[in-house]
């Protein structure tokens, strides 16, 4: 077993270099705990079978659903249940924490360049 460790999101914030790539910090049972740095827009996907949890814990973050726009705040999350299609978007960078498991692709149902496995850091 592992030791059981803090860690220090701001620690590991400042790893984070490429926008839209995310990081493993840790894992809880069989899911993985990302941090990811959002600036832009990304793609139109959704998630066959997993739910997404974003926690935003620096900026503001929009996800684009297909009637409306959620706008999530610093301390606020946001869970994208699995077959809904969504758009996140970033018009200044965001930090952002994200739940999901182990199985998920950051694309989704899309496979293409902005598709990126996830390392640890």
């Amino acid at each position: 077993m592992d030791p059981i460790k803090v860690i220090n999101l701001a620690g590991k914030f400042d790893l984070v270099k490429d926008f839209w790539k995310p990081a493993i910090v840790g894992e809880v049972n069989d899911s993985h705990v990302k941090i990811v740095k959002l600036k832009g827009e990304f793609m139109w996907h959704h998630h066959d079978i997993e739910d997404e949890l974003f926690l935003v814990i620096q900026g503001k973050l929009i996800i684009k659903l297909e009637k409306e726009d959620l706008v999530v705040n610093p301390g606020e999350f946001v869970i994208i249940p699995h077959g809904i299609e969504h758009k996140p978007l970033a018009e200044e960078e965001v930090q952002v924490l994200l739940l999901e498991p182990k199985t998920t692709i950051n694309s989704g149902n899309l496979n293409n360049e902005r598709t990126v496995k996830p390392e640890w850091i």
